[in-house]
């Protein structure tokens, strides 16, 4: 008999939400370990009341398309007229349960939000830095091997596959598509908030799992994802496609293997997909703040041109004839005769004609700026500004270095004293200055007065720690003296992979 497993989906059939609740009973009870189900096991699992007779139809007819399998109940006959009435079990079929299997799955990719999983990338490091131990053995044991190998490659797919499904909906609320605006800016702050804590992690954690992947030679991972081959390859059923099949799953570790090199390695051509995602989420919050202020103006009563166009169709529709929608055609557009422009025009019905059907009246492009047919003159001539580009480009290629250098200069990971900074030119002096704004302004210090903080986009981290009856420091500079408490400063850039 034919099968059509994915019928039941039609929406258009009047019973299309039984039959979608009907096969939900079925693959819960089988998640359940309950194998065989009767209509009125069914009924009673179901949300809304359904009459007995419509059950035993829905039943048949998922019978039918081969969704459900269906024998005879006989464990309940006790009398010989029980054998005239039809009884029957239902049981999934395979192309039921995939067919529902893959409805339900659908349903939660459509609707998946996705996450930014800072603790999935711990977990990335820390099996990683056990793999690493593991390696360094003489004699790794396989199934330590094994499982750190699994485990790794399930978060990395959790922490690229949720990464993937937030970016998409992060991008959805940036372009306002399906978004209550109220809620987005509730939530604005909050979501900032994660995208850059997350950033910060993904910068110093990656670089650390980049290291660690490093510390482990090509000869070494071969050797440990042949160990977890081996593993599995004892489960799998002797037969003619043995080798065939365990080449596959060499084939299958290496992929695995490689794609985390993808993530976090240090490629030469091109950046890995960490750095790829950090840029990404980088890029997202200029613009969540872009849309947070076009919400701004349209709470501010500004033109939003959509909204007008919006409006003006929800006009042209509720105009009660044609000739109404005309006039409205003409008062939103203007598209009206033009013969007056020319001041030559003698056919009285010509304004009453339409636009459209009106002959061709040749009027000078610029009449309206000048009033007159043609400028007189020579053209003006096209002004060449690629000196003034490149001094433009010159001037930022130089800002870019002196920044380059404030940073070299500062973010050196060595612990130094406020008053040990001395020399610094106007550049990296005003570096430090924000860098020094960054930190105060993180919070409250803690008890013992030490301030640890990281930058907006996640690539440097300063620590400051006061010293205890330290002197006033006074710290010269281009544009004067700068005078303040001691403190020993930390500068780390965490982006120098």
């Amino acid at each position: 008999m034919p099968t059509s497993p994915f019928a039941y989906l039609d929406a258009r059939n009047p019973l299309h939400a039984l039959y979608v609740q009907v096969m939900s009973v079925f693959l819960a009870a089988k998640r359940g370990f309950v194998v065989h189900l009767r209509p009125e096991d069914v009924a009673a699992a179901l949300n809304d009341p359904v009459a007995p007779e419509a059950m035993a139809a829905a039943l048949e007819q998922l019978y039918k398309w081969g969704n459900l399998h269906q024998q005879a109940d006989t464990g309940r006959v006790t009398a010989v007229e029980d054998f005239n009435r039809a009884r029957h079990l239902y049981q999934l079929t395979p192309e039921g349960e995939a067919a529902q299997r893959a409805a339900e799955f659908y349903d939660e990719q459509l609707g998946r939000r996705g996450s930014l999983q800072s603790v999935a990338l711990e977990d990335v490091r820390v099996r990683l830095r056990n793999l690493r131990d593991l390696a360094a053995t003489a004699d790794p044991d396989p199934a330590l091997v094994h499982g750190l190998l699994r485990d790794l490659f399930e978060r990395l797919d959790s922490l690229a596959e949720n990464a993937v499904a937030f970016m998409n909906g992060l991008q959805r609320t940036i372009d306002l598509h399906d978004v209550d605006e109220e809620s987005f800016l509730a939530f604005k702050d909050r979501l900032i908030d994660y995208l850059k804590r997350f950033i910060a992690d993904l910068v110093s954690k990656s670089h650390d799992i980049g290291r660690t992947l490093a510390d482990i030679s090509e000869a070494r991972a071969d050797e440990m994802l042949r160990l977890a081959v081996d593993r599995e390859a004892v489960d799998l059923a002797p037969g003619p496609d043995r080798d065939a099949e365990i080449a596959a799953l060499h084939d299958m570790w290496r992929v695995r293997w490689s794609g985390l090199h993808s993530w976090f390695g240090r490629g030469a051509d091109r950046g890995n997909q960490a750095a790829l995602l950090r840029q990404r989420a980088r890029k997202a919050i200029p613009e969540l703040l872009a849309t947070v202020g076009l919400l701004q103006e349209r709470r501010a009563g500004r033109s939003d041109r959509t909204a007008d166009f919006v409006r003006l169709a929800q006009w042209f529709a509720q105009a009660p004839d044609d000739e109404s929608a005309h006039r409205l055609w003409r008062a939103a557009f203007g598209l009206s005769t033009a013969r007056h422009l020319t001041g030559t025009a003698t056919d009285e019905a010509a304004p009453r004609l339409s636009w459209r059907d009106a002959p061709v009246v040749e009027i000078a492009p610029r009449l309206r700026a000048t009033g007159h047919y043609k400028k007189r003159g020579r053209l003006a001539k096209v002004t060449d500004r690629s000196a003034e580009r490149a001094h433009l480009a010159a001037l930022v290629a130089a800002e870019a270095e002196q920044t380059r250098r404030a940073r070299q200069r500062l973010a050196t990971g060595v612990p130094t004293k406020l008053s040990d900074l001395g020399g610094l030119d106007r550049t990296e002096f005003r570096f430090f200055l924000e860098l020094l704004r960054t930190a105060l302004s993180a919070g409250p210090p803690r008890s013992d007065g030490r301030i640890r903080t990281d930058t907006g986009d996640g690539t440097l981290r300063i620590i400051l720690e006061p010293v205890p009856d330290g002197p006033l420091v006074e710290l010269p500079t281009e544009d004067g003296v700068m005078y303040g408490p001691e403190y020993v400063i930390t500068i780390t850039d965490l982006a120098d992979t």
